[in-house]
C-alpha cells in the first residue's frame, strides 16, 4: 500500500447500536452491578441469550432450581415471595436469580414480567467459565452482587421502618 492510500479493511470495527444500547443500560442503571467494567459486560453479554417474556410470564419460580442469572434490558419485573407477597419491582440494568446463583440452590422468590420484558439470560456454567478465565471479572462480579444485596436489604429495612412509624 502506498503512503496516503486508505485501506478500508484496517478501519475500526462497526459498532452494533443494539449492543451499545444494551451495554449502556447495564452500566448506568440505578441498581447496576457497579464494579463490573465495560470489558466485563462485553464478555458476559457475548455469552448471554437475549430472551423476551410477555406480561405475567415467569422467569424464576420460587422453590425451583434455577441455573440462570437474568440481566434486565427493557421492561420491568416483579419479585414475589411466599403467598405472592410483593417484595420488589426491578427494571432495566438490574439482575435477578443471583441469590440462587450465590447459594447454588433453589430460588427464594418468584420473578415475573409486568409487561413485555427483554433480558439477557446467562447460564451459571457460562459465568463459571468466565470466572476461571478472568478471575478479576469474578471478583468484580461477586463484589457487585454483595453491594446490590446489601442495598436491597437496606431498602427493605427502611421500608419496614417507615411502615411501622406510619402504621
Amino acid at each position: 500500500m502506498l503512503l496516503g492510500e486508505s485501506n478500508s479493511s484496517m478501519s475500526a470495527p462497526k459498532k452494533d447500536p443494539a449492543h451499545e444500547e444494551l451495554l449502556s443500560v447495564l452500566q448506568t442503571a440505578k441498581n447496576r452491578l457497579e464494579h463490573v467494567t465495560q470489558n466485563d459486560w462485553m464478555l458476559i453479554v457475548d455469552r448471554a441469550k437475549r430472551t423476551v417474556f410477555k406480561k405475567d410470564e415467569v422467569l424464576i419460580q420460587a422453590g425451583k432450581q434455577n441455573k440462570t442469572v437474568y440481566l434486565l434490558v427493557k421492561g420491568n419485573a416483579k419479585v414475589e415471595g411466599a403467598a405472592k407477597a410483593f417484595i420488589a419491582q426491578i427494571g432495566p440494568g438490574e439482575i435477578c436469580g443471583e441469590m440462587a446463583f450465590l447459594e447454588n440452590g433453589v430460588a427464594s422468590a418468584s420473578v415475573s414480567a409486568t409487561g413485555d420484558l427483554e433480558v439477557c439470560a446467562v447460564e451459571w456454567s457460562a459465568l463459571s467459565d468466565l470466572f476461571e478465565l478472568y478471575p478479576h471479572l469474578g471478583s468484580r462480579f461477586y463484589r457487585s452482587l454483595a453491594v446490590n444485596l446489601s442495598r436491597r436489604m437496606r431498602e427493605l429495612i427502611g421500608a419496614k421502618a417507615t411502615a411501622k412509624v406510619s402504621g
